[in-house]
């Protein structure tokens, strides 16, 4: 798979789920400013922000398509794509890149088959960078959900995955 191409992640939304969402942006609806919960609220509702849910809130509120995509896209609290059983992150701040961790990291996206944010098919595993998460000391470092690893080689990747294996 090359790098530029996307994993597509099939919409698993449930008519539970719809139901909330309508719901919810029936109460928000013609509020100044209301965007912005009800982005927060459907992210809540889904755990992201998929197209099919930015298609139902444009098409609730009347606010257009590319507005709420834009909003999505521009603030890191929303995310486009799920996030897998087992987040990964990796430290791509100083001491950790200086380390190796950039390297750690584009391993893991080959290992993976996914680029930053997005969530393996299986919905196993999602990838991100973050900048600094205070251990230093262990540069360089990436957690698993709430586990961390530190002084990360290529070498131990596989391994440290193959302990998430169901």
């Amino acid at each position: 798979m090359s790098s530029t191409q996307k994993v597509k992640v099939a919409f698993n939304g449930t008519a539970e789920q719809e139901k909330a969402l309508r719901s919810m942006i029936k109460e928000h609806k013609g509020q100044a400013g209301a965007l912005m919960p009800i982005l927060q609220k459907a992210q809540e509702i889904y755990g992201y922000l998929p197209i099919e849910v930015q298609s139902i809130i444009s098409e609730e509120t009347g606010i257009p398509l590319e507005k709420i995509y834009g909003v999505s896209t521009f603030y890191a609290q929303f995310s486009l794509y799920p996030k897998g059983k087992y987040r990964i992150s990796v430290c791509l701040g100083t001491a950790c890149y200086v380390k190796g961790s950039g390297d750690v990291f584009n391993k893991l996206k080959e290992i993976l088959g996914i680029e930053e944010g997005q969530c393996t098919p299986d919905g196993k595993f999602s990838l991100d960078a973050c900048r600094c998460i205070g251990a230093c000391g262990l540069a360089p470092v990436m957690t698993v959900n709430d586990d961390v690893y530190g002084k990360l080689t290529n070498d131990q990747l596989k391994g440290i995955l193959d302990k998430y294996a169901d």
